[in-house]
């Protein structure tokens, strides 16, 4: 979940013009991030092996 004080350094960042659509995209990006990272933190995370078989299934 973004913060007030997340979402303020990231506009800051961005150039004076900027359409909505980048300023979502960004946000969502963010967003997922700070997800993985919490999760990465709590130890939810998958083994390499682990993950090589789920992207195989992919292509299958």
């Amino acid at each position: 979940m973004l913060t007030k004080e997340g979402l303020k350094k990231q506009i800051d960042k961005f150039p004076e013009e900027f359409s909505i659509d980048e300023l979502v995209e960004n946000l969502i990006l963010i967003e997922k991030i700070e997800t993985g990272n919490k999760q990465s933190e709590n130890g939810e995370v998958i083994s390499e092996s682990e993950m090589e078989n789920e992207i195989e299934k992919w292509f299958e």
